[in-house]
């Protein structure tokens, strides 16, 4: 059973999300949170594997609570779920230690999708917010990258590229013809090559080598 922590300031939409995560057979709402210190603040008191966070709130913004989560209590994954993606959000969100980042308008099997991959370790991305990533990368100072611990294999590398764009596992196994688990083999050992801890580092670090 995965437990969720919800974080918004809007009442109303706290109950519809409640409503909506309620009737997945593999998921728990654990509490609800006004604002992003009583997330912290639950978030202690409740262990949640994942909390879905509002960015704009009063008393603590997301970012800041995100930050405070991944000082304080790093096994919880954060996703953040906002009606803006303006690129101050978007960096302040990653930057702070988000694993995902959607909009309010996703589709609820889009959410849900982030929520059990964020269990998994996977980032989940709105394909524009990966695409301000990759651009942010573009427009810092060239450095010299560290060489791959091993060459991406033709399939990894077409894996990486539409991850970078923020597709799932479900999405590229959809557009290369291939089971998800043989995806997920292919994101694994993609992360692993080249040296990434998550898909947004594995995309950055793609653009990086020159391979996106």
């Amino acid at each position: 059973m995965i437990r969720v922590l919800l974080a918004d300031d809007q009442r109303l939409f706290r109950e519809a999300l409640a409503a909506l995560l309620s009737v997945q057979d593999d998921v728990q709402v654990v509490g609800e949170a006004a604002d992003g210190a009583q997330a912290v603040e639950l978030s202690a008191r409740l262990s949640p594997d994942v909390v879905l966070m509002d960015l704009r709130m009063p008393v603590m913004d997301g970012a800041t609570a995100t930050r405070r989560l991944r000082d304080e209590q790093p096994a919880v994954r954060v996703i953040a779920l906002t009606t803006f993606d303006d690129d101050a959000d978007v960096f302040a969100a990653i930057q702070a230690g988000a694993i995902g980042y959607l909009l309010k308008d996703a589709s609820s099997e889009r959410l849900m999708e982030a929520v059990r991959a964020a269990v998994r370790g996977e980032s989940v991305l709105e394909p524009g917010v990966a695409a301000k990533l990759v651009s942010r990368v573009a427009q810092l100072p060239p450095a010299v990258p560290a060489p791959l611990v091993a060459p991406l294999t033709g399939r990894e590398l077409d894996v990486v590229r539409l991850l970078a764009g923020g597709r799932s596992n479900r999405e590229i196994a959809t557009a290369l013809f291939l089971a998800e688990g043989t995806v997920k083999n292919h994101v694994t050992n993609a992360l692993a090559k080249l040296g990434a801890r998550d898909r947004t580092q594995a995309a950055l670090r793609a653009r990086e080598l020159g391979l996106l």
